[in-house]
């Protein structure tokens, strides 16, 4: 189910590393968090699921996003930028998720507009909790706009 039928706004995770998708599930399935979590594994791959095209032309529109960095094809930050650039999908929640605590990379992806910057922990345990902490603020205290992720 997702926000256009009355359920919550489905989740989509931009991430490559077959690990981080496992623990990012698991999350999900530990926190009880009831989003649809949708993945795919680079950056031009997720313009498709936005953009519906190719294999994801029936993809549903996201509410928020979890953007990786450090992804082949287009890397979060091209991602990012695109979807800034475009009118339609400016305003979608994107939320960096990665491993990098490289002082520029968290400034230029604020730079780029990005709603929040969360540093993926080596730790499982810790990674867990940092997906708690997402769902607790962006899936259950941010209101977001009407019609994302419908």
């Amino acid at each position: 189910m997702s926000e256009r039928d009355g359920g919550p706004p489905d989740v989509l995770l931009v991430e490559d590393n077959p690990g981080d998708v496992r623990l990012t599930e698991e999350a999900f399935k530990v926190g009880n968090i009831a989003n649809t979590l949708h993945v795919v594994t680079d950056g031009a791959e997720a313009l498709d699921f936005l953009y519906h095209r190719g294999d994801h032309k029936d993809s549903p529109q996201p509410g928020v996003i979890l953007l990786d960095l450090n992804l082949p094809r287009k890397n979060g930050q091209q991602v990012l930028e695109e979807l800034r650039e475009d009118d339609a999908l400016q305003s979608l929640p994107v939320i960096i998720l990665t491993s990098s605590e490289a002082e520029e990379d968290i400034v230029k992806s604020y730079d780029l507009d990005a709603n929040a910057y969360l540093t993926k922990s080596t730790d499982p345990v810790e990674f867990i909790e940092t997906i708690q902490r997402f769902k607790t603020f962006w899936l259950e205290s941010v209101r977001l706009p009407a019609g994302s992720g419908g």
